[in-house]
């Protein structure tokens, strides 16, 4: 996935998460640490940290709705509601991520 493609779903699922009143995490690329995603809560900010190189685009993706479920603290039926509402956010992207 590149670093573009990264920043355009970063942008959808900021907007799908704020149409539904979620906190919006701070998307970033590569984690500091040698995983496949971080999450840091830092003075009222949450921060989700992703490795992009080499892995499928749909990993990524679903590492960053994750991410915002997470963020949002959000469990049971509202995480699976959510993200199912981020996911078609995503899928309705003008432009294929996957470029």
């Amino acid at each position: 996935m590149s670093s573009l493609a990264f920043a355009r779903a970063a942008r959808a699922l900021g907007r799908a998460a704020r149409l539904r009143g979620l906190r919006v995490p701070v998307f970033r690329s590569p984690p500091g640490l040698d995983v496949t995603r971080t999450i840091r809560r830092r003075r009222g900010t949450v921060t989700i940290a992703v490795r992009r190189r080499g892995r499928p685009v749909s990993a990524v993706v679903a590492d960053m709705i994750e991410g915002v479920v997470v963020a949002n603290e959000l469990t049971g039926v509202a995480a699976d509601r959510v993200r199912s509402a981020l996911w078609e956010a995503v899928r309705k992207e003008d432009r294929p991520l996957a470029a």
